[in-house]
């Protein structure tokens, strides 16, 4: 039996602008292509300037109406532990960006949209990952460790100039995490508490794709793509079953300021 060996590729754009909208260009066209030989399709969103920004240039595509949205089913890699509605979640800027439109010109059903609680309905970020772990898990196989998520067809991810994804930092004890979330304190990026996917789950996804904009993100990119340790660029150890997408605009990448 042959074995597909997963593919690494880096892209880069000029700037952050023209990262956006290619982002979003290519998330579309991916879920068309999935579409068309499965359903449903199952994407996790992140956040972050560029994240946002892509958001909205779906929402400005005019590949919106081609896409089934009633098929497609929304996820996140990781939350800020703050109550519904609050302006720092990624669930209320992606809402604002792309997914209100969505349930309200395009057929996206509100139960296809599966965002992370915090403190609005659970009491700690433990039993917010307890509860993520549940609804994920009940759209999975439930094969164990890493497995019990559905089978995601795009994790997108920002990375931080200290090289994080999601809510897993340099150093941090969340990288050891298993299962498929992870209640997260003490971050040190505000807020401290948060919600996340593991590692586990993360390389479940079929894609990962890790977008990156500005000369700060330089180093660590560099660092991830040579295969510094995960412990000092957990960005390195996001890697998809069968492809992996760095994203890049020209700064990031090392390029002209």
């Amino acid at each position: 039996m042959s074995v597909t060996t997963p593919v690494r590729l880096v892209v880069v754009h000029p700037d952050k602008e023209v990262l956006a909208q290619a982002v979003a260009a290519r998330l579309l066209t991916r879920v068309l292509d999935v579409q068309s030989v499965r359903s449903p399709v199952h994407v996790v969103l992140t956040g972050g300037t560029v994240g946002i920004a892509s958001l909205a240039a779906v929402a400005a595509s005019p590949l919106v109406p081609a896409v089934d949205w009633s098929g497609v089913h929304l996820w996140w890699g990781d939350e800020r532990f703050l109550p519904d509605d609050d302006p720092d979640r990624n669930e209320t800027q992606a809402r604002d960006a792309l997914l209100d439109g969505l349930i309200a010109e395009h057929g996206l059903p509100e139960a296809n949209v599966h965002p992370m609680p915090g403190p609005t309905s659970v009491a700690s970020p433990e039993e917010g990952a307890a509860a993520y772990a549940a609804l994920l898990a009940a759209a999975g196989p439930g094969e164990g460790d890493g497995s019990a998520v559905p089978a995601f067809d795009v994790l997108l991810l920002g990375m931080g100039p200290d090289g994080h994804v999601a809510s897993l930092f340099p150093g941090h004890e969340g990288l050891a995490a298993r299962g498929t979330t992870t209640g997260v304190h003490g971050s040190p990026k505000p807020p401290p508490e948060r919600v996340s996917l593991t590692f586990d789950a993360i390389r479940s996804a079929r894609e990962v794709w890790i977008v990156a904009a500005g000369a700060e993100k330089a180093e660590q990119v560099a660092a991830a793509l040579a295969g510094k340790p995960v412990t000092e660029v957990p960005a390195g150890g996001a890697v998809g079953q069968t492809r992996t997408l760095w994203l890049l605009d020209a700064e990031a990448a090392g390029g002209p300021k």
